[in-house]
């Protein structure tokens, strides 16, 4: 789909992950202000939005051990407490974006999501096109799923956008989150500009010499995610930086920079 942006707002950008269940409430209206003054300026941009679950779902999920499985009562319970407080944050992040004046409609990925041992391989698509087809701004988020192997799990919104990618194929995907993008060391390194399958190699190299994997979720593997899908869809751009400096989103949704890591193929 010509001119078709997918935009994650972090956990760690719209949420206190130090406090259990706390939302950034200015961060939000901020941050949906900032995409809804880009889209004045985009009228033709076709958007899909997605966020992290951050001091909400993370939380809940870690007590049950969710993303490795759901088996007895007590998990398949857990599974329910997580997507129960999934949606809740899922809820400010929509009240904020429409009282920007954005016509965001949430569609929530663990109505249709099927996983096999982790790996998404189901979802329904044909809501999130025919809203983008109508001139909406699809919301999504990280959700639980059935999984046919584990019973239950965690999906990210990457995960989401990795299978949204063979359907709806963006133009850029652009991951706002509070680092400034891929560092040489965290929490205080370089901000590597560009990765791409040249400097692949190199950069893998910087960030296991690095505690950057043990304190930020995993960076080296989300690059080597990103890295794959930028090389199985043709054109894509994505860009990993931060979204606590004021502007910057909306200066990613323009097109304008934004500062970053930038990867492609």
């Amino acid at each position: 789909m010509a001119n078709t942006i997918f935009l994650k707002l972090g956990g760690s950008l719209i949420t206190d992950k130090s406090n259990e269940q706390t939302a950034r409430p200015e961060v939000l209206r901020r941050l949906a202000e900032e995409i809804a003054a880009a889209l004045e300026r985009r009228p033709d941009l076709r958007l899909v939005i997605g966020h992290g679950s951050g001091s909400f779902g993370h939380t809940e999920a870690k007590k049950y051990g969710t993303r490795q499985g759901v088996h007895t009562p007590e998990e398949w319970r857990g599974f329910a407490d997580v997507a129960h407080v999934a949606a809740k944050l899922n809820r400010q992040v929509l009240d904020a974006l429409r009282a920007a004046g954005l016509p965001a409609i949430n569609l929530q990925p663990s109505a249709s999501a099927i996983c096999h041992d982790g790996v998404l391989v189901s979802m329904a698509v044909a809501p999130i096109r025919n809203a983008i087809e109508r001139g909406l701004v699809p919301l999504i988020y990280g959700d639980v799923a059935m999984d046919e192997v584990r019973g239950g799990t965690i999906i990210s919104t990457e995960d989401e956008f990795r299978y949204l990618a063979d359907e709806l194929p963006p133009t850029e995907i652009l991951l706002a989150g509070i680092e400034h993008g891929v560092l040489t060391r965290w929490p205080d390194g370089e901000v590597i500009p560009l990765i791409n399958s040249a400097n692949i190699g190199e950069v893998r190299s910087v960030l296991r010499g690095s505690h950057a994997a043990d304190v930020t979720g995993g960076m080296e593997s989300k690059v080597l995610e990103m890295l794959a899908l930028a090389q199985a869809t043709s054109g894509l751009r994505i860009r990993i930086f931060s979204g606590v400096e004021p502007g910057w989103v909306q200066a990613g949704v323009l097109g304008n920079g934004g500062g970053g890591t930038l990867v492609t193929a």
